[in-house]
């Protein structure tokens, strides 16, 4: 579950703003995560990449949510120590907003791992402690209650629904202060070839307005305005 270095590296200078308007124009609408917004001072103002890592929790039953199924081989606890530095791990909590997936601990021994962010559409608990480790977190909020008071953990590398987005281990997650959003693997090399050049065009297009250019036939451009860019581009 790795990703090519360079292709990280070109993935962290394109928004998530932009993303979605390049999978837009492939006719994939439903990649924003709904709920997952930067939760620590870690997450705030940053941009993150890679791979998915995927952990899955359903209704909490009775027998099954249980304090003592954190000592069980099916647990979070086992989930975390699968997982490979450098991923992203993604957590379908079905949005339940009143019991924290994650605490302090689990949050520390992520970091440990070397995994780069935690992305659930519900809440970890133990906030302060979750912020003192320096985990990358984004989230629906906190929560004092632990997980199996409203949830219980069924699996994990397997596909998931995030905040209403399927996403399957391995597809590439980008998160910064707009939330996250899921690249399906079949679509990175489109999103790579198109997103600096997105990044790039829309940076002018800001200038000609900081300069007091009227927005029709600039956003979008219109063929004139298209060939302007090229040739400034050049330059």
């Amino acid at each position: 579950m790795s990703l090519d270095p360079t292709a990280r590296a070109t993935l962290e200078t394109i928004s998530t703003a932009t993303i979605t308007t390049l999978l837009l124009k492939k006719g994939l609408r439903n990649i924003w995560m709904r709920g997952p917004q930067p939760f620590t001072p870690t997450a705030k103002g940053k941009r993150l990449v890679g791979p998915a890592f995927t952990l899955r929790f359903v209704p909490a039953r009775e027998d099954l949510a249980t304090p003592e199924s954190w000592s069980s081989p099916r647990s979070t606890r086992a989930a975390i120590e699968d997982m490979p530095e450098g991923v992203i791990a993604v957590a379908d909590a079905m949005g339940v907003a009143d019991a924290g997936i994650f605490g302090d601990i689990l949050c520390a021994r992520l970091r440990k791992r070397g995994v780069a962010a935690l992305v659930t559409d519900g809440c970890v608990r133990d906030v302060a402690g979750v912020v003192g480790t320096g985990m990358p977190v984004w989230c629906r909020g906190g929560a004092a209650p632990p997980s199996v008071a409203g949830l219980t953990f069924v699996g994990w590398q397997e596909p998931i629904g995030c905040g209403g987005v399927a996403v399957f281990p391995g597809d590439i997650i980008v998160v910064d202060d707009d939330g996250a959003v899921c690249i399906p693997a079949a679509f990175l090399d489109e999103v790579l070839a198109g997103g600096t050049e997105q990044e790039r065009l829309e940076a002018w297009i800001v200038g000609k307005v900081e300069q007091g250019e009227k927005l029709p036939g600039l956003y979008p451009p219109n063929a004139e305005n298209k060939a302007r860019y090229e040739a400034e581009k050049k330059r």
